[in-house]
């Protein structure tokens, strides 16, 4: 009746390609982790000097029009193999051939490889090197990664693939910067099994919380409380797509995220969104948690969505 975290990692990182050289110690991870989750704490990490490797090349630029990036974002225990085949088909379907690869640690170093094109939606691969990290610690990679392509690749607005854990930080983040004109802000975004009001066995039991008729769950975490509470702070010219699974084992769930967390979303962005799309993928083969990102049906509506590709 507990999360099984054995059993979500071996799902989450069944197509991983390991780079065990690469990869941070687990104390390094949970340690960075947790000073990276509390205001009080986040100071220390500061005090690190920030590096920036830079492997990268940029095109000469053509556009007129400001640049929108599409940004690809996994979630807890992810990494770029989570979203390696939604950044392939997309730039098949935008026809090109490159795509710009972040890596970002806790300490706020980057690392930057591949290229930034000079078209109008630059595709661009987030990958968080401490990767088992909760919402707070997201929280704060993105105030870190954000305004930091902003500034170096000179754009204000930006649309967002997220998978996961990511997408209640990235609506998170929205609203908690929204009064910030430094940061850059949503233009649309595509949310992939998204845990916006708990996971299963872990704050979130099957089949117990219920939305009411309006789509308000009964019970709700502290961190759909804040998004509820701010919900005001998001922008009304965004546009969001919302993309969940049920695996139809009568969980309701994806295996790991409820269809309820899933769509509690829908109650707070729905009245305020541009425009407000929800998509229900069904099916052990094609709803499971881990394999939505890599869902050729789901890759199609999120590409459609974002402008990769026609209707």
């Amino acid at each position: 009746m507990f999360f099984n975290t054995k059993k979500y990692a071996q799902e989450a990182e069944k197509n991983r390609q390991a780079n065990l050289w690469q990869e941070p110690s687990m104390f390094n991870m949970l340690s960075l982790a947790f000073l990276a989750s509390f205001a009080l704490t986040r100071p220390l990490l500061r005090l690190h000097p920030q590096h920036v490797q830079d492997l990268t090349t940029q095109e000469p630029s053509k556009v007129r029009h400001e640049q929108v990036p599409i940004i690809y974002f996994h979630g807890f225990r992810g990494g770029d193999y989570t979203t390696k085949i939604m950044v392939e088909q997309g730039l098949k379907d935008k026809g090109k051939n490159d795509f710009l690869k972040v890596t970002v640690d806790l300490w706020g170093n980057f690392r930057l490889e591949g290229t930034w094109t000079n078209d109008l939606h630059p595709m661009v691969q987030v990958v968080f090197r401490q990767r088992i990290v909760g919402i707070y610690t997201i929280d704060y990679y993105l105030s870190l990664l954000l305004p930091f392509l902003a500034k170096r690749y000179n754009f204000n607005r930006y649309t967002a693939v997220a998978h996961s854990l990511s997408c209640p930080c990235i609506i998170r983040s929205e609203i908690k910067h929204s009064r910030n004109k430094k940061f850059p802000h949503l233009d649309k975004c595509a949310l992939v099994a998204g845990p916006f009001n708990g996971v299963t066995y872990l704050g979130d039991i099957p089949n117990v919380n219920r939305l009411n008729e309006k789509g308000r769950p009964n019970l709700m975490n502290p961190h759909y409380l804040y998004l509820l509470w701010h919900r005001k702070r998001f922008n009304p010219n965004i546009s969001v797509l919302n993309i969940y699974g049920n695996i139809l084992d009568q969980t309701n769930t994806d295996r790991f995220i409820s269809v309820v967390s899933a769509k509690s979303i829908r109650y707070i962005l729905a009245p305020i969104a541009h425009r407000y799309q929800e998509v229900e993928i069904r099916g052990e083969k094609y709803a499971e948690h881990s394999i939505m990102h890599d869902n050729p049906f789901v890759i199609d509506i999120i590409n459609k969505f974002v402008g990769l590709k026609d209707y």
